[in-house]
């Protein structure tokens, strides 16, 4: 494997190795990489490992993109002698995260061999032949944090596709029914139009309406490999009710106009545009003080439901988190988080923010797959008038 400074301009080679990592998924952008370059410039250049620990540091920010930086690195430093499969990694035999297409046209700028993108199970059975489950039904339990690009695809349109609807409540306004209850007022005039005889009962019943749904999405750096599935779901939504939507990590933003837009990945690209703290930390507390005090009003009328969505990370003042949350539960009908992060194996709320806010949450639900989704909007549907 050639050192990888040997380029005539190590910058613009860095920057380029910067687009490939976003392309795979982790976060990149002109702060990182001036500190790319700055690492770079105290470690041994002719020395690969020493340049993929230097850069680990800067785009590495959870373990979990541990493995997706060094395939990428392992890529893009290759030899492009060797003989490699589009999407495959050398000496490691693991798949980026990128569309097919995309990766053959990296191997092509690489100047690597492009052949057929390789999908690497990685010990998984083929979903096409495995017994028992077709491949969308595998699909639904696939961990976000863990699909391809295909797989991402897929999954959007299953969200889309989704019959996602939220339980009524009555109102106090009240319309004639065959079927409610005697309303004595409609009666009475009925009689009086003919000659004071009784012969017809008028029945009314309380009007129904769609609850309000108001959806507090965390945005941050911990989240970021689920933020996005989650927003596409909370767009699913929005396109069929009335639903508010929050989009959080130091501060919030209210993001409901953008999802308004029909194109997901539009609303998307615009919400990245516009949220400039995206990818950032975390202070709960902070953004739902910000929330309790400009938009409660306004939007946890009517028996609002509200979804907190995050992992629970917080870098603020844990008491103004019970604090907020208090408020929060005191002001809507019913009050949901949803924790990515309840999907894996041995997980428990231990940590500062969730200590807090657990005491306010009426239920506690995971958020990590198209089944856990699934499962809350049975028990949005669900919910009693």
């Amino acid at each position: 494997m050639p050192a990888p400074v040997a380029a005539p301009d190590p910058l613009a080679r860095l920057a380029l190795f910067a687009r490939l990592l976003r392309d795979a998924g982790l976060r990149t952008g002109p702060d990182r990489l001036v500190d790319a370059a700055a690492a770079l410039s105290i470690v041994d250049a002719g020395s690969v490992e020493q340049v993929r620990d230097a850069l680990r540091a800067v785009f590495v920010g959870r373990h979990e993109e541990v493995e997706v930086f060094d395939a990428a690195f392992d890529l893009f430093w290759s030899d492009p002698s060797a003989t490699q499969t589009a999407g495959s990694l050398p000496q490691r035999g693991r798949a980026l995260p990128v569309d097919p297409d995309v990766a053959r046209r990296w191997m092509a700028l690489l100047g690597l061999p492009s052949t057929q993108v390789a999908r690497e199970q990685e010990g998984r059975p083929d979903p096409a032949s495995s017994s028992g489950y077709s491949p969308g039904e595998l699909l639904r339990h696939r961990d976000f944090r863990d699909m391809t690009w295909e797989e991402t695809l897929q999954v959007r349109r299953l969200l889309r596709q989704a019959p996602w609807r939220v339980a009524e409540r009555r109102t106090r306004r009240r319309r004639a029914d065959r079927r409610g209850g005697v309303d004595l007022r409609r009666t009475m005039r009925i009689a009086a139009r003919h000659g004071g005889e009784s012969f017809q009962l008028a029945r009314i019943r309380r009007r129904t309406t769609r609850r309000p749904l108001v959806i507090l999405c965390d945005v941050s750096g911990s989240m970021d490999r689920y933020s996005r599935q989650l927003l596409v779901f909370a767009h699913a939504i929005g396109h069929r009710q009335r639903v508010e939507t929050f989009a959080f990590s130091t501060r919030l933003t209210r993001i409901t106009h953008l999802l308004r837009r029909g194109d997901v990945d539009v609303a998307l690209d615009h919400i990245a545009a516009q949220v400039h703290d995206i990818g950032g930390g975390t202070r709960i507390g902070d953004a739902l003080h910000d929330f309790n005090r400009r938009y409660a009003r306004r939007v946890l009328g009517h028996g609002a439901v509200v979804l907190l969505i995050s992992d629970g990370w917080d870098r603020g003042d844990a008491e103004e988190l019970g604090a907020e949350m208090a408020r929060l539960r005191r002001s809507s009908r019913r009050l949901i988080w949803l924790n990515p992060l309840i999907g894996g194996e041995g997980y428990s709320p231990e940590t500062r923010g969730m200590r807090a806010a657990l005491p306010y949450v009426d239920d506690f639900l995971a958020a990590h797959d198209v089944n856990a989704l699934d499962e809350l909007g049975k028990l949005l549907a669900a919910l009693p008038r």
